[in-house]
């Protein structure tokens, strides 16, 4: 956001001289008028807004390629890497249907598609991840970077938001970036705490154009219960920003998971998630179906 202050001068010019802006304008009878003037200011000031907006407009489309050139880079880099060393490329890609789309305590959609594609090899993965609704033109594409070692996990994420026929660079509004850490103890201790906070974007900015850098942590813990595999959470947002207006718990969740078909050559599963947003004083029970 861009705030442009008038710009005023204490004098105004009359026939090569300056005089008061208070002067009897009756005096003023032959000379330029202090109407002509203004106006001409007003429009070498509108000519340079839009010159300013135009360029803003520019450096949002640039700043929205650069993003996506920096990650076909790395994707490529990495596949090519993996490649030419002998190392494992792994290619995932898979899909969840959902009853409803809730993140982080927040309803976003209802019953929608969640396709999924990433690439990884020696602890780096490149990938993206999707959702739409059956009964909206809503979307959501989001593009992210992970590098993952000894329990430790850090990346970026870039959100886009958007409905069907939107431009995703020039439209910088629908965009949000965020950092993610994250570490998980072991494997006899699963437990995963993550940070995760939004660095750029419009839609994370306050009433005066201030990123407010809202901020998610949040701890996992997966177990097992007689076959079905189940995963507690919680998460708080420590501080006023898109979560909440002030510290508060934006979730916390309980989901069970079970394999139909185990016995099968193929068999997928499904998952019930309670989740419970103290923040939003609401409460939701999605059903899933992984592919």
């Amino acid at each position: 956001m861009n705030n442009f202050s008038c710009i005023s001068r204490p004098y105004g010019t009359f026939g090569g001289r300056k005089a008061p802006l208070s002067t009897d304008m009756m005096s003023l009878k032959g000379q330029a008028p202090l109407s002509t003037d203004m106006m001409s200011l007003k429009g070498q000031a509108t000519k340079l807004l839009s010159l300013v907006t135009e360029y803003t407009k520019e450096m949002k489309f640039i700043e929205k390629t650069a993003l996506l050139f920096v990650f076909l880079v790395v994707t490529v880099t990495v596949v090519g890497q993996a490649a030419d060393d002998g190392r494992k490329l792994t290619i995932e890609a898979g899909a969840e249907l959902v009853s409803s789309y809730v993140w982080r305590g927040m309803y976003q959609a209802g019953a929608s598609i969640q396709p999924s594609l990433n690439l990884s090899t020696n602890g780096v993965t490149c990938g993206v991840w999707a959702s739409t609704d059956f009964s909206t033109f809503l979307k959501e594409t989001d593009f992210y970077l992970l590098y993952e070692k000894r329990g430790f996990t850090i990346g970026v994420i870039d959100y886009w938001y958007s409905i069907e026929g939107m431009p995703f660079f020039k439209n910088g509004d629908s965009h949000l970036l965020e950092a993610n850490l994250g570490y998980t103890f072991s494997e006899k201790f699963p437990l995963t705490l993550e940070a995760n906070t939004v660095f750029w974007g419009e839609d994370d900015r306050n009433a005066a154009g201030k990123q407010r850098y809202s901020t998610y942590f949040s701890a996992s813990f997966p177990f097992n219960v007689k076959d079905i595999d189940c995963k507690a959470g919680i998460g708080v947002s420590p501080f006023k920003g898109m979560y909440c207006e002030k510290m508060n718990i934006p979730a916390i969740t309980l989901k069970a998971s079970k394999k139909l078909l185990p016995s099968s050559d193929y068999s997928f599963p499904v998952f019930v998630e309670l989740i419970f947003s103290p923040a939003q004083d609401n409460v939701f029970l999605v059903f899933g179906m992984v592919f």
